[in-house]
């Protein structure tokens, strides 16, 4: 008999956890507020998006399946349109980073194949049409002296450039977030802006990622998307809604 009822418990246990495991996630949302709402897009980049990038090759798959490009200039004209603040968080290396003695698989490629390469900080020689330029159909929205354009980051995060003091000191705490790459920068940016107090809406189609024998960048930064963003947005579903609060 006791054997019995452990074995009972045990199933019904079982069922719990699966029923648990298989609950549907809650979506915390984001509501649009005019003043206190950006769109971030973090690296417009030549190297990721334009198929003369140096990515191309492992990214331009998904940047082809998604929509990418289109996606993120949908979100900057529905922005611009309805007054929204935007910010670019930009990554560039300048020759003395090509100094640093340990990096990460992914900073040690971005390195070699010379990503995001800069003559200096303090020189533009060479910057147009580079491949850390911006993509050229996205220089009308960054270009036009409202949008904000912080210091680059220099691994994936926003940690080590000015991208969240340029945020509060115009008094966002709500962010639209878009973007490459997306397990990599984009990624970051999220986490840590959520750290740092921020509501965060990724959207989903907005970016993309590498594709390469270890794994599919974008299939992992999805699940981690929705597991800790407050919302995910299509890119349809971002641009209602910044419509909509206009």
């Amino acid at each position: 008999m006791k054997v019995r009822i452990t074995i009972i418990a045990v199933v019904l246990t079982a069922i719990g956890f699966i029923s648990t495991v298989n609950a549907a996630l809650p979506d915390p949302g984001v509501t649009i507020v005019s003043g206190r709402t950006a769109l971030v897009i973090t690296d417009p980049q030549n190297d990721f998006l334009s198929p003369e990038g140096v990515t191309w090759g492992v990214v331009g798959k998904s940047v082809t399946d998604n929509n990418t490009v289109e996606n993120i200039d949908s979100l900057f004209e529905a922005a611009k349109n309805s007054d929204m603040p935007v910010f670019i968080s930009p990554h560039y290396y300048y020759p003395t980073d090509h100094g640093w003695q340990f990096e990460g698989a992914l900073e040690a490629l971005m390195h070699d194949i010379g990503m995001f390469d800069r003559k200096g900080a303090l020189s533009t020689e060479g910057f147009e049409g580079s491949g850390a330029d911006w993509l050229e159909q996205y220089k009308k929205y960054i270009d036009d002296g409202e949008t904000v354009i912080s210091s680059p980051h220099k691994v994936y995060g926003p940690e080590t450039n000015d991208l969240v003091l340029q945020l509060r000191k115009r008094g966002i705490d709500k962010v639209i977030l878009g973007g490459m790459s997306a397990n990599l920068c984009t990624e970051s940016h999220m986490r840590e802006l959520l750290e740092q107090g921020f509501e965060v809406a990724v959207v989903s189609d907005a970016t993309a990622a590498a594709i390469v024998e270890e794994g599919n960048g974008y299939e992992a930064a999805l699940v981690n998307f929705r597991f800790i963003a407050n919302t995910v947005w299509t890119t349809e579903e971002a641009v209602q809604k910044i419509n909509d609060a206009k």
